[in-house]
């Protein structure tokens, strides 16, 4: 199995089904855990030296930091709803409390911070969507911790991708610090799949193919992308949806397509 590709497990006493840190990435910036928890469950977790985007992937909660306290939030009970999520931002030197209300799927988005930003609460209606591509390529993209949202290190966003269709396509990369062409940002894809049983494929890789990996992902799984291009491709029958996390050295998204596929994108436009 692929080292980038960390498959889903079952819940663990804390209702963790996903953990990627830094130091199991073998990178600097980004972690990301996700929890499985029943109606009742409550998490309660440190911030330490990192800024936290909470994201209700599905299910409602109640949620609270040191100096917070939201009740009853949550809307979908399905990724593929297509309805933009509740998240929360949670400081470093921080703590936050989450209580399921119903089965609740919570993704938990962490980067280094200083504490520039208070706590606060992202709802469905300040995130940003957008619908990117044609034809085939196509997706729907929803920004929850992006441009629309002040972080210091985070970016937060989540993609739906009809079947048969593909998405981060062409493909494209962020590994170089080399503003205004490029900035390195790592970056993970927790991946949900519509019906479950389904796959994606998705392919890391280099221009020199020292990096260059394939993979058949399932329900639940994370790819990490430390470098490369990263496209993904969803087989007819089947719904996808991968919640992205990015950070890096500074927080700015400016990619850089790779220069074999790059026509795709003017011929897109002629269509």
């Amino acid at each position: 199995m692929s080292k980038l590709l960390s498959p889903v497990t079952a819940p663990d006493n804390s209702g963790c089904i996903q953990r990627v840190t830094p130091a199991s990435a073998g990178w600097q910036y980004v972690g990301f855990e996700a929890y499985q928890l029943k109606a009742g469950d409550r998490l309660a977790l440190a911030t330490e030296d990192q800024e936290v985007c909470l994201v209700l992937v599905s299910g409602k909660a109640d949620v609270s930091t040191s100096a917070e306290h939201w009740s009853g939030l949550g809307q979908r009970m399905s990724v593929f709803e297509q309805q933009a999520p509740y998240a929360v931002y949670a400081p470093p030197e921080d703590e936050y409390q989450v209580t399921a209300l119903t089965d609740l799927e919570l993704a938990v988005c962490r980067a280094p911070g200083s504490g520039r930003f208070p706590a606060r609460l992202i709802t469905p209606d300040m995130c940003q969507y957008e619908t990117r591509g044609v034809g085939t390529n196509r997706r729907h993209v929803c920004n929850i911790l992006f441009g629309n949202m002040e972080a210091e290190s985070l970016l937060v966003c989540e993609v739906i991708t009809p079947g048969g269709n593909w998405s981060s396509y062409p493909p494209h990369k962020h590994d170089t610090d080399n503003v205004p062409e490029e900035t390195h940002l790592e970056e993970t894809y927790y991946h949900k799949i519509n019906p479950g049983q389904g796959f994606v494929f998705q392919r890391v890789y280099t221009d020199d193919r020292s990096l260059d990996e394939t993979m058949s992902v399932e329900n639940g799984g994370v790819v990490m992308v430390p470098e490369g291009y990263h496209p993904v491709g969803v087989p007819h029958g089947y719904e996808s949806y991968y919640l992205n996390v990015m950070a890096g050295p500074s927080r700015n998204w400016i990619f850089h397509n790779d220069p074999d596929h790059e026509w795709i994108i003017e011929a897109d436009r002629q269509t």
